[in-house]
């Protein structure tokens, strides 16, 4: 297990955090948006850094693929959730975001590559969005703090029958081994990283004095 303390989230104050991670997941989501202009310049030329599974050579696209969509309809499906699931993530620490999201880019990567139908190719961040759909949704029980069980909870009510329909076998118009990969490493993200416990004292209990 990892614990990644936030040592500057002191220092910041609360504003600074929230203007902090609004400027990374925009930034972030702006990134994915060239990128996709790119794309669609170039004759789609970027497409080839999607996942095709099972091929030695493929496990190099397993970090770019979180990043390249198949046309603008799709990046715009992915955006408002990556950027409120992102915001709500990176408001526990940038280093702590950077991880879960590293985490979940990668363990997505590569159950795609692993179980993914043979011929397909597999891109976008939508793994990633259901990363940190779980991670949100459980973070709060793992860190025992109420307000994130609050928000966990918020965002499983508004989202919660999207995340079902994306991880089911049935829905063939989608990657549901990407989502549901991309589910299981985010909640297993809460877990590996979890926020250490502040103000609990380790020393014995005083022995009573007896007069």
């Amino acid at each position: 297990m990892a614990v990644i303390p936030d040592r500057s989230a002191p220092a910041w104050g609360a504003g600074g955090r929230a203007r902090t991670a609004a400027k990374l997941m925009l930034g972030w989501v702006a990134f994915l948006w060239l990128l996709e202009i790119v794309d669609a310049s170039t004759g789609h030329s970027l497409d080839g850094f999607g996942i095709e599974p099972r091929r030695a050579a493929e496990l190099l696209d397993v970090v770019p693929a979180s990043f390249i969509h198949f046309g603008f309809g799709h990046v715009a499906s992915n955006s408002v959730p990556l950027l409120v699931f992102g915001f709500l993530a990176a408001l526990g620490g940038v280093r702590r975001f950077a991880a879960v999201a590293a985490m979940i880019i990668v363990v997505d990567g590569l159950g795609v590559w692993l179980v993914s139908p043979s011929g397909s190719n597999t891109a976008g961040a939508s793994g990633l969005v259901f990363g940190l759909f779980g991670y949100l949704l459980v973070r709060g029980f793992v860190d025992r703090r109420m307000l994130d069980v609050g928000a966990g909870l918020l965002i499983g009510a508004i989202w919660g029958s999207s995340i079902l329909v994306g991880i089911s076998p049935a829905n063939t118009s989608v990657s549901w081994q990407g989502h549901l990969f991309g589910l299981a490493a985010g909640v297993a993200a809460a877990f590996v990283f979890r926020r250490p416990a502040h103000g609990r004292s380790t020393a014995p209990p005083a022995r009573p004095l007896i007069p």
